[in-house]
């Protein structure tokens, strides 16, 4: 299911066939078939009276502060100081890297939040081919994603038998997906860092809650980030096996890319996000509860504010437009094969405007 909310507080809704995800080799492929589509999108960068930006979020915590930019109108604000006039949002909630990655390169999105290991692979894969070029913008959200289970047997990744199921957004490609394999090549050896793939399952973070916690579908195993990961963990019968912080420490998780025909093209509209994100986040710090309480009214979960609170107030839950550690996520790409080449350093991969950035 994809939802989009306008600027105006309309909603609309629609379904998209499930799609499994097609082979590493072929996103070239859909890159090349969506040059043609990208050309024909490019009209839409050209600025006007009635400009509508695009822009996506996602279920978890780790998307708090789009969903504070969204309810404050902040993108719209700072759009107003860059002198580029009224500009409307238009939010589409998009779970999954997959279904990010399909709608950008459809040429429906122009911001697009995103685990960032599906963004280095598809900035490697996609660079340098005219129109489906992509360039990140900025990071989002750093937190810990935890593995709880629903057996007492389980307590640690070498437990897991081939009777058992993990639930995670998208096989062998999301967020939760690469982290896992990156745990368990620091955990069972970088040779076995695939070890968990053929017993993991995709399934969006709220359907993956209530079928560990109901012991449903045969799933046994969910990783998850907040809200979901401290959820579970309120139930009997369910506990941690291991969470990435205490393996691989403090990674940005999400980071936001574009276009970068975009990028290149409106700067203003790239410096007016970095400004926007960079208040929504200051507002969460500054004051969670009400950061909590834009959270439980946007989220559409069965979350309490003072548990949200305590979510935000947990040290490894930080908010910044500048990533942490993305390199770490690089090197294991690299040394997996995901990727055939890497970057220099982190800032190679993201726009200049970044670099630039100085809160306001």
């Amino acid at each position: 299911m994809i939802t989009r909310t306008r600027g105006d507080g309309k909603t609309q809704r629609r379904t998209r066939a499930a799609r499994a995800r097609t082979a590493p080799a072929s996103l070239r492929r859909r890159a090349l078939m969506a040059a043609g589509l990208g050309a024909a999108f490019a009209p839409a960068l050209v600025l006007s009276s009635s400009r509508t930006v695009r822009i996506s979020k996602g279920y978890g915590l780790l998307y708090l502060p789009l969903l504070v930019m969204e309810k404050q109108r902040l993108f719209e604000r700072h759009a107003r100081r860059q002198g580029l006039g009224e500009v409307s949002v238009d939010w589409t909630l998009l779970d999954g890297g997959n279904s990010v990655d399909d709608a950008m390169m459809a040429g429906t999105l122009d911001f697009a939040a995103v685990g960032a290991p599906g963004f280095i692979e598809l900035w490697a894969r996609a660079r340098g081919i005219p129109n489906v070029e992509v360039i990140g913008v900025c990071g989002l959200s750093t937190t810990s994603l935890s593995l709880n289970t629903n057996e007492a047997r389980i307590a640690t990744l070498g437990d897991f038998t081939s009777a058992d199921r993990i639930a995670v957004p998208g096989i062998r490609t999301s967020l939760s997906a690469v982290v896992l394999q990156m745990v368990a090549s620091q955990l069972l050896g970088p040779k076995r860092f695939a070890q968990l793939d053929s017993i993991t399952v995709s399934l969006p973070h709220p359907q993956a809650l209530q079928a560990l916690v109901r012991r449903e579908n045969g799933i046994t195993a969910h990783f998850a980030s907040p809200p979901f990961s401290a959820l579970e963990l309120k139930h009997a019968g369910i506990h941690c096996v291991v969470n990435s912080i205490d393996v691989l420490g403090p990674l940005t998780l999400d980071v936001v890319y574009a276009p970068k025909r975009l990028v290149d093209a409106e700067p203003a509209l790239v410096r007016a996000f970095l400004g926007a994100l960079d208040e929504a986040n200051r507002l969460i710090v500054q004051d969670r509860q009400a950061a909590a309480a834009i959270y439980v009214a946007a989220s559409g979960l069965d979350v309490s504010h003072d548990g949200v609170t305590q979510m935000l107030a947990a040290p490894e839950t930080r908010f910044s437009v500048w990533p942490e550690q993305l390199m770490q996520y690089v090197d294991f790409l690299y040394m997996v094969g995901t990727i055939k080449s890497r970057p220099r350093a982190w800032n190679e991969m993201f726009a200049p405007a970044l670099d630039a950035f100085r809160p306001s």
